[in-house]
């Protein structure tokens, strides 16, 4: 497929207008037209890029893309050996970043969600990225740990009783940190994020509602590939997913 024909679908399929982001969605680096083998990945760190160019991908997907809202606009440094890699390989990079948190089936929270065995409710947040919803059976803290730490091969840092039981869970994907008061108010027995801000703790022991940090990369991981896999059956493409261990 051609490159613009792909770039428009996943702006249809994501509905990237609808959001206020800190970065460009899209394509943020141009290469060769047609669109045969897609990569995806977490982060358009080098070591994905080199092994997406040496797989022979013609795109790269990814989460964390380049030119956030707060990074200096000059291209040097780091960022100008990413972006001269793609360019001297002739190699596209699209980036989808919170229109990817919030798809309903292809989304980070979706597919984390359905990881760790939940049934979305209800969504919350500035951009309703965040989700709210229930296990299909009661677990202890302690259990729902084992669970989340099985299905991202991480242990999380958890805030809370281990022994209480936990039901209604919140979660949102990444550094959703700042969401936990809401999900407090909406009646979370616990949340999970990717990351955890000094201001959580106390708030996690004040109000008996658990707080869940299970890694930023870690709950990051499900959207990229249920996008590319996504692109791949639709339109007869080849995919393949490149991970980098990221304990953060």
């Amino acid at each position: 497929m051609l490159l613009n024909e792909l770039r428009d679908y996943n702006a249809s399929l994501l509905q990237t207008n609808l959001f206020k982001d800190y970065c460009p969605n899209g394509v943020q680096v141009e290469g060769r037209a047609g669109v045969r083998r897609i990569a995806s990945g977490v982060t358009a760190s080098q070591q994905v890029l080199d092994a997406a160019i040496a797989w022979g991908a013609d795109a790269i997907l990814v989460h964390h893309g380049y030119f956030w809202r707060s990074e200096e606009a000059a291209i040097t440094g780091i960022k100008k050996r990413r972006i001269a890699e793609l360019l001297r390989h002739d190699v596209s990079l699209l980036a989808y970043h919170l229109p990817l948190d919030a798809h309903p089936e292809l989304g980070n929270n979706a597919q984390l969600g359905k990881l760790l065995g939940l049934t979305v409710q209800s969504r919350f947040s500035e951009q309703n990225i965040a989700c709210l919803g229930m296990l299909e059976q009661p677990l202890t803290l302690a259990q729902f740990t084992k669970k989340i730490e099985q299905a991202l091969q991480r242990t999380p840092q958890v805030i809370g009783d281990a022994t209480k039981t936990v039901k209604n869970i919140a979660w949102c994907s990444g550094g959703g940190q700042g969401y936990f008061e809401e999900a407090i108010a909406r009646g979370a027995d616990a949340f999970v994020t990717g990351e955890i801000s000094e201001q959580n703790f106390h708030l996690a022991n004040e109000s008996g509602v658990a707080f869940i940090a299970a890694g930023h990369h870690a709950t990051e991981r499900w959207g990229i590939q249920a996008l590319g896999e996504h692109l791949a059956e639709r339109f007869g493409l080849e995919h393949r997913f490149f991970d980098q261990n990221n304990p953060v």
